[in-house]
C-alpha cells in the first residue's frame, strides 16, 4: 500500500519512540499535482496550456509525478553559484524516473555580500519557499542550497509544507592556498586581520591570500555553519548518506544529486517520507550529538530550534546542551581544529562519523534513503583516522562542544563554543567594558589609549534579532588593537549577536532576552565584574537584585526600524533560545491544494 503518513506526534506520545517505516512503493499515492493538471475543466485548460508553451508534449501530462528543483542560484552569492549545473543533475535524475522536472528559483542568501546580515532574510527565503510549494503543482521537492542560512531557510519552508523533500546541499569548495600552506574560509582571514592589526602581516600579504583563499564555487571548507548544516542535515536524514561533505566540483556531487531526483519521485508516488516523517525527535537528538562531534557552529542551535518549532517537536537549549555533554569532538576540521572538509570528505564523510558514533546516536531514525541511519552507516568505509577520530582517541574529550549558559546576565540561555575557546578563560571574573553598538567599539578598538586590558570582558549590545535587526555575525569582536600588539590572542567577550562558524574566540552569544527588549544585558555597565564559569555553566554580572532593578528604571529601549521587512521582522522575531523565526510562522501549515481561481 501507499505510505501511510503520520503527523509530528507530542512529546508524551509513545509513537515518537517507533519511527515510520520504510515507504512501499508497489501502490502509488494520490498526487497533488493532478488537481491541476488533470482537471478538465477550464483551469486544468489553462494550466497545461501554458506548460505546452515551453516544450511539453500530451506525455507531461500522464499523471506522472512533479519534482520542484528549489533553486538558490545566484550571482550574487558565489557560493551557490554552481547551483545551475546541480540542478541539471537532478532534473536528469527525475526524468530517469518517469517525473516531471520543475525547477524555480528561491531567494539566494550569500554570507560574503548581504548586509546588514543573511539572518535578517532566513525567515523571509522559508516563506518564499513554502508559499511557492503549496501554491503550485508539486508532489516533491528536492532543495538546492549551500551557503549558510539557504539550507535551513529552506528546511523550515519545506518543513511547514511538509511536501516529500530531499536536500541537496552544494557542497564545499576547494581547499584554499596560501605560499604552499592550506588555508580556510573565515578561519585564516579572522587570523590574518587580526596579524595586519597588530603589525606582523603586511597588507600586500594580504592581498595575496584573498587570492588564494576561495578557489571554486562552493561553501566555506572549513567547518563553519554552512558545512556544519550540511553534516547535521544528512545526520537528520534529510539528506542522501554521503551528501554533506563531496567537494562541489566533484562528480560525486553531480552524482548524488541525480540520485536525489530519482528519489524524490519514488517518494512522490509512495507519498512519502515527508519532513514530519523523518524530523521527529530522535533526528534532532541525533544532530546534537553530531554538532559536538564534528565542532559545529554555534548558529547551528539557532537553525535546529527553528526548524523543531516548524515539525512541532519540543525542543530546547537545554535539551542541546545535554545531548552534547557526552560527546567527544571526534573531527579534526579547522577552526577547532587542523583539517578542512576536502580531508573529511577523504575520511568517509558523515557516514564514516556516524558509523564511530552509532553507540551513542538513536540508529532507528528513518532517512530519506528509505533505511534506518543504523542500516545505512553500520558498514560504511572510514579512512585517515587523523582526520576522523575513533571515540577513545578523540580530537577534544566530551563536553568541549557548545555549551549553554544561564544566570542574571542571561536568564533564557547563552551559548560559548568552548572547542574554540581558550580553556583558560572558560573559568573567568573580569571588568566589563561595554558598548551599546558596534560601530562604537570597531572605533574605540583601534584607540591605543583604550581603558582595557586582557583581564577586561568586552561586552556590546543591541545586536540581538530585534535590536539589530537581524542578529548578525559580529559577536566574534577583534581584540583591541594595544593588546593585540603585545601578543594577546584571546579574551572573553559577550554579546547578543551571533558569530561566523568559522570564527573561534572565548565568546559567549546569543545573550537572550537581547539587550533591545530590555535583558540584563541592557543594564550591565563599565567597570562591573562579570563572571564566567562556563563548567558549571553561569554567566552573572556582580551586581545585587536591587541595584539591577534600580538600572531597569532608568533604562530606556533603543529606537527600532519601522515599516518594511525590517519592520515586520523586528516586530514579530522571536528570541535566540526560540530559534529566532517569527512567531507567526511557527508550526506547519500543510500542503492542502489552495481553491481554483476559477
Amino acid at each position: 500500500m501507499a505510505y501511510q503518513h503520520r503527523p509530528t506526534p507530542s512529546p508524551e506520545d509513545t509513537a515518537a519512540q517507533h519511527p515510520p517505516q520504510a515507504p512501499d512503493e508497489e501502490a502509488p499515492a494520490a498526487l497533488r499535482s493532478q488537481a491541476w493538471l488533470a482537471d478538465r475543466g477550464k483551469n486544468g485548460f489553462i494550466a497545461r496550456s501554458h506548460l505546452r508553451s515551453s516544450g511539453l508534449s500530451d506525455d507531461a501530462f500522464d499523471g506522472r509525478p512533479v519534482v520542484g528543483i528549489a533553486n538558490s542560484w545566484s550571482d550574487l552569492n558565489p557560493c551557490n553559484g554552481h547551483l545551475r549545473q546541480l540542478a541539471d543533475s537532478v532534473r536528469r535524475g527525475v526524468l530517469d524516473a518517469g517525473g516531471l522536472p520543475m525547477e524555480f528559483p528561491t531567494m539566494s542568501l550569500g554570507e560574503p555580500l548581504m548586509r546588514p546580515t543573511s539572518m535578517l532574510y532566513r525567515n523571509l527565503m522559508s516563506i518564499d519557499v513554502e508559499e511557492t510549494l503549496r501554491a503550485n503543482p508539486v508532489d516533491a521537492v528536492v532543495l538546492l542550497g549551500g551557503c549558510d542560512k539557504t539550507t535551513p531557510a529552506q528546511l523550515m519552508g519545506a518543513a511547514s509544507v511538509d511536501l516529500p523533500t530531499a536536500v541537496v546541499t552544494g557542497g564545499p569548495m576547494v581547499s584554499g592556498s596560501f605560499r604552499g600552506c592550506p588555508i580556510g574560509s573565515g578561519t585564516d582571514l579572522w587570523r590574518f586581520t587580526e596579524e595586519v592589526r597588530a603589525g606582523r602581516m603586511t597588507s600586500a600579504d594580504f592581498a595575496e591570500a584573498e587570492a588564494g583563499i576561495h578557489r571554486s564555487a562552493g561553501h566555506c571548507m572549513t567547518m563553519g555553519t554552512a558545512s556544519t548544516m550540511a553534516c547535521l542535515t544528512e545526520a537528520m536524514g534529510m539528506q542522501l548518506s554521503g551528501g554533506a561533505a563531496l567537494l562541489s566540483v566533484g562528480s560525486g556531487r553531480r552524482q548524488i544529486a541525480e540520485r536525489s531526483g530519482r528519489r524524490a519521485v519514488e517518494m512522490a508516488r509512495s507519498g512519502g517520507p515527508r519532513p514530519s516523517d523523518l524530523l521527529r525527535r530522535p533526528a534532532f537528538e541525533n544532530a546534537a550529538r553530531v554538532n559536538a562531534a564534528i565542532g559545529g557552529s554555534t548558529n547551528a542551535v539557532l537553525h535546529l530550534l527553528a526548524l523543531a518549532g516548524r515539525v512541532g517537536v519540543d525542543l530546547t537549549l537545554e535539551d542541546l546542551d545535554r545531548l552534547g555533554r557526552d560527546v567527544p569532538m571526534l573531527v579534526d576540521l579547522k577552526p577547532s581544529g587542523t583539517h578542512l572538509m576536502a580531508d573529511f570528505e577523504e575520511a568517509g564523510g558523515v557516514p564514516g562519523l556516524l558509523r564511530e558514533l552509532l553507540p551513542l546516536l538513536d540508529s532507528g531514525a528513518m532517512t530519506v534513503d528509505g533505511r534506518t541511519l543504523g542500516e545505512l552507516v553500520r558498514d560504511a568505509p572510514r579512512h585517515r583516522p587523523e582526520v576522523v577520530r575513533d571515540l577513545d582517541r578523540p580530537v577534544l574529550p566530551p563536553d568541549t562542544g557548545t555549551a549553554v549558559l544561564h544566570g542574571n546576565l542571561c536568564p533564557q540561555g547563552a551559548v560559548v563554543k568552548r572547542s574554540a575557546a581558550d580553556p583558560a578563560l572558560l573559568t573567568h571574573r573580569g571588568r566589563a567594558v561595554v558598548f551599546d553598538d558596534i560601530d562604537t567599539y570597531l572605533r574605540a578598538a583601534e584607540d591605543p589609549a583604550l581603558g582595557v586590558d586582557a583581564d577586561s570582558v568586552l561586552i556590546v549590545r543591541n545586536c540581538g534579532p530585534r535590536g539589530y535587526p537581524g542578529m548578525p555575525e559580529i559577536g566574534n569582536l577583534p581584540i583591541p588593537v594595544r593588546l593585540l600588539e603585545a601578543g594577546v590572542t584571546d579574551m572573553v567577550r559577550i554579546c547578543d549577536a551571533r558569530m561566523s562558524g568559522t570564527s573561534y574566540g572565548t565568546v559567549i552569544l546569543h545573550v537572550a532576552p537581547e539587550a533591545a527588549v530590555g535583558g540584563p544585558l541592557a543594564l550591565v555597565q563599565d567597570g562591573d565584574t562579570v563572571i564566567l564559569d562556563a563548567p558549571s555553566r553561569r554567566l552573572d554580572v556582580d551586581v545585587d537584585d536591587a541595584e539591577l532593578q534600580r538600572r531597569r528604571a532608568r533604562w530606556e529601549p533603543p529606537p527600532i526600524q519601522r515599516g518594511g521587512w525590517s519592520g515586520l521582522y523586528a516586530d514579530h522575531v522571536l528570541q535566540a533560545d526560540q530559534g529566532a523565526d517569527l512567531d507567526f510562522l511557527v508550526g506547519s501549515r500543510g500542503h492542502a491544494v489552495p481553491r481554483t481561481p476559477f
